[in-house]
């Protein structure tokens, strides 16, 4: 439902506690569409009316200070709703599935170390000079289907190139990541065909990772050329006898690289250019910078503000605990509840972030949540802002762009389409 399909007479809340007392299984369903279609509209009334949203399924915490609070308390609000399936599809723990083990602590030291932020650069690089071949490519056709043409191509081609998991083919490696977060991520109903279908692709994607690790490891002992990716630097470890990880180890650590990029990097470059040419004012200020990066991205990270791709974050309550303590808004969350923290309400909470609403550049970094936070924050953070900042920043840079319709989306989070018309002319200015 759409804000201007909402009416005025009756709030969200009021049509939800309505249709609670005669049919839970419908307000959860309403709940559920509201999040889809009016996830800011919803979101600012439980801000303001009821901040930690309780329901006899879920409970959704939407303030700033609750939401960090709900991530930084990973003691308290585990990973649990997801990590199970995380596990049933790569065939054993992740980091992003357990909540601070001792494998967290070696392997997210680990996974730093081998995504080098002297590596910024060099992959910025990279980007652009994807996202030139994809524009290039399109330039007859003055058009450009940019999730498949464009978005996913550059982030697949990442990973093929900087990661080095290029997949057996990319359209393979996608299909593979889709299914796995899609049950990760976007299976709130627990459909077990959803679940059966990323079984079935983690294993492959496991498979194809142990073969492919086993043949890089095998070309640096006889000292053939190997290229330097991410990849190679994992197959070369040596640490002392007992903290070295073994090949299954590795293998999951290297699944974990694309699967934490490909779909939430398409996302954000699909919303921030979209939020942009949605704003023409804001786009000719973005394209009158775009010649410096540094003046250009926040505009990216501002634009995706509104429409970020992870609008919830899953947690399972371990035990009874009292959130907001000392609030108007204290409230006790029982063990066992399933919490949706909401970074994307958090974003837009009037009381920490300065007019909302408007579209501001050069708002605090910690403003920005759309990388998580506390202990399961991505640890890919630099070089994935590094390719999805380029990435718009070369397609702006192109003459005549505009938006031909808005951007489809499945299940609720994933682009499927996104229509860009542009002047024919390549990067150099040459006419097609």
């Amino acid at each position: 439902m759409s804000t201007d399909e909402h009416t005025t007479s009756e709030s969200f809340l009021e049509r939800y506690d309505k249709t609670l007392t005669r049919d839970p299984m419908a307000a959860f369903d309403l709940v559920r569409g509201w999040m889809r279609a009016d996830w800011r509209a919803l979101f600012a009334e439980l801000r303001l009316r009821r901040p930690v949203f309780v329901t006899p399924a879920f409970t959704v915490v939407t303030r700033f200070a609750d939401v960090t609070e709900v991530l930084a308390r990973e003691d308290v609000f585990t990973v649990r709703p997801f990590g199970p399936r995380l596990e049933a599809a790569l065939g054993g723990p992740f980091m992003l599935s357990r909540d601070a083990t001792p494998m967290n602590w070696r392997e997210k030291a680990l996974m730093q170390v081998m995504l080098d932020r002297d590596d910024i650069e060099a992959v910025r690089e990279l980007a652009g000079r994807l996202t030139e071949e994809a524009l290039d490519a399109a330039v007859p056709y003055k058009r450009l289907e940019a999730v498949h043409e464009l978005f996913r191509p550059v982030t697949l081609g990442v990973s093929a190139r900087y990661f080095g998991v290029p997949g057996p083919d990319p359209q393979t490696l996608s299909r593979w990541i889709r299914a796995v977060i899609t049950d990760g991520f976007a299976n709130f109903t627990g459909d077990l065909k959803v679940q059966s279908a990323s079984v079935l692709a983690g294993a492959e994607l496991m498979a194809y990772l142990r073969d492919l690790l086993a043949r890089r490891r095998a070309d640096l002992r006889e000292g053939r050329d190997v290229p330097d990716d991410v990849v190679t630097r994992l197959a070369g470890i040596s640490l002392p006898a007992g903290l070295s990880p073994d090949d299954e180890r590795v293998a999951i650590n290297m699944a974990g690289l694309p699967l934490g990029f490909v779909e939430s990097g398409t996302g954000a470059m699909a919303a921030a250019v979209e939020q942009l040419l949605l704003r023409p004012a804001v786009f000719a200020e973005a394209v009158a910078v775009s010649g410096d990066p540094k003046a250009f991205d926040p505009y990216v990270w501002e634009a995706v503000r509104f429409d970020p791709f992870f609008k919830l974050l899953p947690r399972l309550c371990e035990r009874d605990y009292v959130l907001a303590a000392g609030t108007p808004r204290r409230t006790v969350i029982r063990a066992g509840t399933l919490v949706f923290a909401s970074p994307a309400a958090a974003m837009f909470d009037e009381e920490v972030v300065e007019e909302p609403e408007e579209f501001r550049v050069g708002r605090p970094d910690h403003h920005y949540l759309f990388f998580g936070h506390g202990h399961h924050a991505c640890l890919g953070t630099h070089p994935a802002k590094a390719v999805i900042c380029e990435v718009v920043r070369r397609l702006l840079s192109r003459p005549g762009l505009r938006l031909e319709s808005p951007v489809v989306h499945s299940a609720g989070v994933f682009p499927e389409e996104c229509v860009l018309g542009f002047e024919a002319f390549a990067a150099d200015g040459r006419g097609a």
